[in-house]
């Protein structure tokens, strides 16, 4: 036998006794497809949270934001005719309220925009058609914030005059407030105030 006969041999016996490699060990790989799946939930399970009403930026309650969103979508409803108090949606905004009628609308704005947003004033959610009303259950139930020095409202509150109500929109830094307001000048509108509200008695904050 040639020693080139005998070098392949020996190589051959060492490679039958040699121990087997261990296997490989395979790293769990996220599947691309299932973890862009995963992500894009997660992504719109935070969009969908804050359509919900997720606290924003410049604070306010989950309630506040939500009641915000829906009145803010109805910003230039009006009377027909004007004068009287009355439309085909400001019905729908009455119907928030139990035994109203065709009047003032403004709390009855109120009313529809918090029960909308699942958060209906009154003791049974009932609503209310006077802002006097409003306010005095507010306080009953330990939503009501009185104005005053330091006292800044947060986005989604219902900003409350003597006669008048509406919501509060945003607050700039120097106080300067902006409300979405039903049943002012006849119509869902965008108003601007000064840092005491243009003399707002109080503030109501639901959720």
């Amino acid at each position: 036998m040639s020693i080139a006969a005998v070098h392949a041999r020996i190589a051959e016996l060492n490679s039958l006794f040699a121990p087997a490699p261990p296997a490989a060990t395979a790293t769990p790989v996220a599947n691309s497809a299932s973890f862009a799946g995963q992500l894009q939930s997660a992504t719109g399970a935070t969009a969908t949270a804050a359509g919900a009403g997720v606290a924003p930026a410049g604070g306010g309650t989950n309630a506040g934001q939500a009641i915000l969103n829906l009145a803010k979508q109805e910003v230039g409803v009006r009377e027909q005719p004007p004068g009287s108090n009355d439309s085909p949606r400001i019905a729908q905004f009455r119907k928030a309220t139990a035994g109203s009628g065709v009047g003032p609308w403004c709390a009855y704005f109120v009313s529809w925009a918090a029960r909308e947003a699942g958060v209906p004033i009154g003791d049974n959610g009932q609503g209310f058609g006077r802002v006097d009303d409003v306010y005095a259950w507010a306080q009953k139930a330990g939503k009501a914030i009185p104005a005053g020095d330091g006292v800044k409202p947060q986005p989604g509150d219902l900003i409350v005059w003597d006669e008048h109500i509406g919501i509060v929109e945003s607050v700039d830094s120097d106080g300067t407030i902006h409300t979405v307001e039903g049943n002012s000048s006849d119509q869902v509108a965008q108003r601007t105030y000064g840092a005491d509200g243009g003399g707002a008695i109080g503030y109501v904050r639901l959720g």
